[in-house]
């Protein structure tokens, strides 16, 4: 049996970091603004019934690691992949298998490539085990599994858009996370956004554990920031769905710059250089995705812009990433 699986990452277009366990308790409201895109990440696994070897590899890392059984894999204290062998370890599988992983995202892209490949790998691991879970479950096994393997808290926006694709608004309440489908036209949203991979982070310290530490240790000022950024992204889920692409771009504007307040090195000369040219050749808008200091910058755009807003990016310094807006998320597929 070969069971393949595939799953979007996403760009956010407002309220990123809110969506990590408590904060967003602390902003009345709170929502996160996404959209899954079509660079994928993908699972693929081999079934061996008469075996009980697990090969697990990584194709666009080029790692790999061999079990002799799936007890040796848990007695394992060193893994290669540890996304992939923790959460074969989660599902428990019986049988000898050969899994592999392969990611179309850049590395530090700020994307949500592990999300969507922690997505990719439970859909592919529950289908494997007939565990029953359904997208919901995944998405919580994902994000659990996710801040065991990098050991500080996780939020939750990275995984909605691998499991359910489309453009959505995540609200974040007590008790829950709640997903809403917005009503956009996303050929028209697609027609208006350009992203741009700047380059991988090179400072590991500019992340959202720093901003999230700040606001549970009482910095008002952080505070302040997130607030501004959680009324800004309740604003953007509303204008998305009134197709006010000015205010869209407003919008973005204004929780770029209150995001660059609570990290002032989130930008880079490369990303500003980029961001600032796009806009004289006619971007409305841009911000960085994710933790910034590098990785990937989404730009809203009049249609008939876009192909003086590529060059600008190009000549910026910037490598153009030709997506599409996914509307299915994660996808499985067994053959036999």
């Amino acid at each position: 049996m070969r069971i393949e699986s595939r799953a979007p990452t996403r760009i956010d277009l407002a309220g990123g970091t809110l969506d990590i366990w408590p904060l967003y308790l602390f902003h009345e409201g709170a929502v996160t603004v996404n959209c899954a895109i079509s660079r994928y990440a993908s699972c693929t696994i081999e079934v061996h019934p008469h075996a009980k070897s697990i090969e697990l590899s990584s194709r666009d890392t080029k790692r790999a690691q061999s079990f002799a059984s799936f007890a040796a894999l848990e007695r394992a204290r060193n893994h290669r992949l540890p996304l992939l062998a923790h959460l074969v370890r989660h599902f428990r599988p019986k049988a000898g298998f050969s899994l592999s992983t392969n990611s179309e995202a850049p590395a530090g892209a700020g994307i949500g490539g592990s999300s969507a490949m922690a997505v990719a790998l439970c859909a592919a691991l529950d289908r494997l085990t007939n565990a029953g879970h359904d997208r919901l479950d995944w998405i919580a096994i994902s994000r659990d599994i996710e801040a065991i393997v990098i050991k500080v808290p996780t939020g939750t926006q990275d995984h909605f858009p691998p499991a359910f694709g489309g453009a959505a608004a995540i609200h974040l309440e007590p008790g829950r996370e709640r997903r809403e489908a917005l009503r956009v036209d996303l050929d028209e949203l697609e027609r208006r956004v350009v992203v741009c991979y700047t380059g991988e982070p090179r400072q590991s310290a500019i992340n959202n554990w720093n901003v999230f530490r700040e606001h549970i240790d009482g910095n008002r000022q952080v505070f302040r920031n997130l607030e501004v950024i959680s009324q800004v992204a309740q604003a953007m889920r509303e204008a998305l769905e009134r197709a006010k692409w000015n205010e869209v771009g407003r919008l973005m504007r204004e929780e770029w710059s209150y995001r660059r307040r609570n990290l002032p090195t989130i930008a880079t000369p490369v990303i500003d250089r980029i961001i600032a040219g796009a806009r004289r050749a006619g971007a409305i808008a841009g911000k960085v995705n994710g933790a910034g200091g590098g990785g990937c910058v989404t730009l809203i755009i009049e249609p008939d812009a876009r192909a003086k807003v590529e060059r600008a990016v190009v000549a910026g310094g910037g490598q153009l990433l030709p997506l599409r807006l996914d509307r299915r998320g994660v996808t499985v597929r067994v053959t036999r």
